[in-house]
């Protein structure tokens, strides 16, 4: 493929590990390969263009430990903060992001309550919350807010009770309870203060509502709640809890068109003078998703306090918990606290403004160390620790030139934000020094990266022929010598120059087209046997071979026999393997050969020289020349003395035998002689019936009538 490219941009497209030469000789080859095979074939490596994705931190302070009072403004717990991008398709850069949530974070929380008759029971429980709350959350942070908010639904049919009797007082023949307030979308009844006085005398002012149906408008004041930041008064630097306590499902996007609201809802704050959503009656319900989105511009940790588990849909709201409420919610202290807890004790990444061409990869390493790839998410935090993540980053393909991007990552519910600024590299150094009717083509064409584009009516690495010259000098410059063929067959001669045709084998180049990197010599079918490269048809054998094919090994341990000789002094090493060479040797290192000469037999004018001053190697010069072989004298036993010693032992055993059988058959005879008994009797015989005598004394017994035995 690489072989189509036309210019250097064209190069980098195909693949990235595609490189391209721009140096402005070299046109007896294809300018897109490989870096090494470009540098092997003469491009020197200052022409090379072969951009890569990098990355640059443009900000990057350390890390807080603690939040320091007045000072939270400088508290960091994600860094780097800015981060800058170059982008080639199609190769990935990876960078890593550091996050630690700090201690004694301020806590801004702000309790927002259905106010529907159903949680009478939990208005009465709270209305001492705000002391209590404020004295365990002090436990936990040293500055602490806390505002109050409150909700029933739309007061309009049929979700609400419209008709003229009803409007003053919707409980109006209830017997259970005869009197409430009319309905209401939101009211901010209290923004956050750290005065948890005001709290409490909002909460004793409070009465129930009724609306008809059985969802509530939750949805409505949850999204005025986020929105409107500087109504409610969230803080920058804080931690945001929103407390949504409520005893049944809020109504969704489209339930309004029940009512006839049509109008979406536009995700702004509608809060008028009295601090109540103004616009409850006039847009629909807001949709997941833009709660979802809103949530996370603010910042804002959504805990749901309910008392029936259907609530399964928070899933798709990040950075949402559910706790369960009593019924008439005397935990809701320890619920907001161990809610608080488990959002402290985790960490998840998401990404904002994420452009469509750039494809995200996350890896968490949370605090075992251990990399966790396709998770953006750490939990089972402890305050303080430090979680990382690897982020890797590719671009699916090249925008128009001089495209600048930007999408930013941040931990759920943290101020806390990572920019990252994205470039393209789709174009090449080279590029700059563009010519238009350079000297270089002929004053006809436009040097671009070391080749000419020539005008229409010209062809030739320099524009130097008109088309359709084709003449016998120019075959000539084509033929490598008389008689051979013009480009060598594999190629086109066009301006007293070869243009090599394509292969689906491999590279075809050189001057005449002479060279190819598929013909040089194969071993088991394999490019010089997959131990070189081949190049203008000879291998070029990496390190540790040599051989036409490369399929020689320089290697010589596998050649040491267990002795530590080379073949077992019977052969050769070649090729990293032991031919022997002396007849019946044989073995990986020629180590056996049962039919070798004696070493004995071969030395034994050695030997008798050495140990008896004897034979033709008699004097002492021509000894120690000839005879350089250490001489070992074993002593052994002589299979003779053994055989006689066993023939001994034999023997003897055999005596001891005999002499004791013929004692024991000596003293048989003598007690046969002495036996007298009569022949018509067997002395070894017993009678089986004996008779005994035995004395029987009869005694008589009486009964009495008082049951004694006399």
């Amino acid at each position: 493929m690489s072989g189509s490219a036309t210019s250097c941009e064209e190069c980098l497209l195909i693949h990235p590990s595609c490189a391209w030469c721009a140096e402005e000789v070299r046109t007896l080859f294809s300018r897109c390969d490989l870096s090494q095979n470009l540098i092997y074939r003469g491009c020197e490596a200052q022409f090379i263009e072969h951009p890569r994705s990098v990355s640059s931190i443009l900000k990057n302070t350390p890390l807080s430990s603690k939040s320091s009072g007045s000072t939270q403004h400088d508290v960091i717990q994600i860094q780097p903060q800015k981060i800058s991008l170059s982008l080639r398709p199609g190769d990935p850069t990876t960078f890593e992001v550091q996050v630690r949530p700090v201690e004694d974070y301020p806590v801004d929380l702000y309790y927002l309550m259905d106010l529907s008759l159903s949680m009478k029971d939990d208005l009465d429980t709270i209305r001492n919350l705000g002391t209590k709350l404020a004295e365990e959350m002090k436990k936990l942070t040293s500055n602490f807010r806390l505002g109050f908010g409150t909700f029933v639904d739309k007061n309009m049919s049929p979700f609400s009770y419209t008709a003229p009797k009803y409007q003053e007082n919707p409980c109006n023949g209830y017997k259970p309870f005869p009197k409430c307030i009319p309905s209401f979308g939101f009211r901010n009844l209290l923004s956050l203060t750290d005065k948890v006085d005001r709290f409490n005398e909002e909460v004793q002012k409070q009465m129930v509502s009724r609306n008809r149906d059985a969802p509530e408008g939750g949805f409505d004041a949850i999204l005025q709640a986020a929105v409107c930041k500087e109504r409610i008064g969230w803080r920058k630097e804080a931690y945001h809890l929103l407390v949504f306590a409520t005893d049944d499902v809020p109504h969704l996007a489209l339930d309004g068109k029940l009512a006839g609201l049509v109008q979406p809802h536009d995700g702004q704050c509608h809060l008028n003078d009295k601090n109540e959503y103004s616009a409850s009656t006039k847009m629909d319900y807001p949709s997941l998703a833009l709660l979802g989105e809103k949530l996370a511009e603010s910042n804002i940790f959504l805990i749901f306090a309910v008392t029936k588990r259907h609530y399964n849909f928070t899933a798709l709201i990040p950075g949402t918990t559910v706790e369960i409420l009593d019924q008439s919610s005397k935990n809701i202290i320890q619920l907001i606290v161990t809610a608080y807890n488990n959002i402290r004790s985790k960490v998840e990444l998401s990404v904002w403004d994420h452009p469509e061409d750039l494809s995200l990869a996350f890896t968490a390493i949370c605090q075992d160390g251990q990399p966790l790839p396709g998770l953006r998410k750490c939990a089972d935090l402890k305050i303080g620790d430090t979680v990382s993540f690897n982020v890797s980053i590719d671009a699916q393909n090249c925008p128009p030139q001089g495209t600048q991007k930007s999408f930013t990552i941040k931990p759920v519910g943290f101020k806390d934000r990572l920019e990252v600024v994205v470039d393209y590299r789709c174009s090449c150094g080279c590029t700059r020094l563009t010519q238009a009717n350079s000297s270089r083509c002929s004053s006809v064409g436009i040097y671009a990266c070391g080749t000419c584009r020539c005008e229409p009516g010209y062809r030739g690495a320099h524009c130097e022929c008109g088309e359709g010259e084709v003449g016998t000098a120019n075959l000539a410059a084509c033929r490598e010598a008389d008689g051979k063929q013009v480009c060598s067959g594999r190629g086109e001669c066009t301006c007293n120059q070869c243009w090599c045709f394509e292969s689906e084998f491999g590279k075809i180049y050189g001057t005449f087209c002479e060279c190819d990197d598929f013909s040089c010599a194969r071993h088991k079918g394999i490019l010089c046997s997959g131990h070189g490269d081949c190049h203008c048809g000879e291998c070029k054998c990496h390190a540790g071979y040599i051989g036409d094919n490369c399929d020689c090994s320089t290697e010589t341990a596998a050649c040491v026999s267990e002795d530590g000789r080379m073949c077992s002094g019977r052969g050769s090493c070649v090729c990293g393997r032991c031919q022997c060479t002396e007849p019946g040797a044989f073995g990986d290192t020629c180590e056996k050969c049962p039919t070798c000469p004696d070493a004995c037999a071969t030395k034994r004018e050695c030997i008798e020289c050495h140990l008896f001053n004897t034979g033709k190697f008699t004097d002492n010069d021509t000894c120690q020349r000839m005879c350089k072989d250490e001489i070992i004298i074993k002593e052994s036993l002589m299979v003779g003395s053994i055989l006689l010693v066993g023939i001994m032992l034999l023997a003897i055993w055999k005596l001891v035998i005999t002499i004791h059988d013929r004692r024991e058959f000596a003293n048989f005879q003598s007690a046969r002689s002495r036996a007298r008994y009569e022949m018509a009797s067997n002395p070894l015989y017993k009678q089986p019936i004996s008779t005994q005598p035995v004395e029987t004394v009869f005694q008589m017994h009486g009964k009495s009538y008082n049951g004694g035995v006399h």
